[in-house]
């Protein structure tokens, strides 16, 4: 990441917080005491941010500056709001599209996926806010831009997005292996949210026994699965086809 995206020391992070900015990762020193420390978890909690306890040598390996025990890193967009998000898309009366991110952890991944969901009329992209790839310079350059083209919504936990999902009458399809219907027998011409999961668990159990529909890509080859940016793609132009 950039370092000009980098921020350290405990008011420089709460007056980041305070103006505004979107906070993709903030590391805070284990043990850390002091009025400033506990105005800072008092900031964290109100604006419910999440953060990480790290060791002393990890904020070291980050900056070699008075960190005060605590680094964060800046997200170079604004993240939506999903209700917001949600209305708005129906409310423009287009058919629904977004796609959720399992823990996805490869930010080059992230970035390609990004590329290709503006390239296909994805109205939004729904992370995790604990877990997933940060939005940082190596996820705005392989996205050729188009991170700041696409809406991205930060969500507490996956599974409350996608009843607010189904509740909004859009229906939630996993991308897995472990379908037994190809992704060609799948209706994707009404409002749909496509599930990809990490690189290497794919989608969580907990998750797939809440999707809607499974679906799988037909696998001819000794390898057995895709890179998870290319089977987005894949998924993304079938509904592309079937909607024409």
């Amino acid at each position: 990441m950039k370092n000009e995206s980098q921020i350290f020391g405990i008011r420089a992070v709460i007056e980041a917080i305070s103006s505004g900015k979107s906070i993709d990762k903030l590391f805070v020193q284990k043990g850390l005491q002091g009025d400033l420390a506990r105005e800072l978890m008092v900031v964290l909690k109100r604006e419910n941010i999440s953060f990480s306890y790290v060791p002393v040598e990890k904020l070291n390996r980050l900056t070699r500056k008075n960190h005060q025990g605590v680094v964060a890193f800046v997200s170079p967009i604004e993240f939506y709001n999903l209700e917001n998000l949600v209305m708005q898309v129906i409310e423009s009366g287009e058919t629904p599209l977004f796609i959720i991110l399992d823990q996805l952890s490869d930010v080059r991944n992230f970035g390609a996926i990004i590329r290709t969901a503006e390239c296909t009329g994805v109205h939004g992209i729904i992370i995790q806010k604990k877990g997933g790839a940060p939005v940082s310079a190596d996820t705005v350059k392989t996205s050729a831009g188009a991170v700041f083209k696409i809406p991205i919504c930060k969500v507490d936990h996956i599974k409350d997005a996608m009843f607010y999902l189904q509740g909004s009458g859009i229906e939630v399809i996993a991308a897995t292996e472990k379908a037994s219907d190809l992704i060609y027998d799948v209706n994707l011409k009404n409002p749909t949210a496509i599930i990809m999961g990490s690189e290497g668990k794919g989608i969580s159990s907990s998750v797939l026994k809440l999707v809607d529909r499974q679906a799988k890509l037909p696998m001819h080859g000794d390898i057995g699965s895709l890179n998870v940016s290319v089977a987005c793609g894949v998924f993304l132009y079938e509904v592309i086809r079937q909607r024409l």
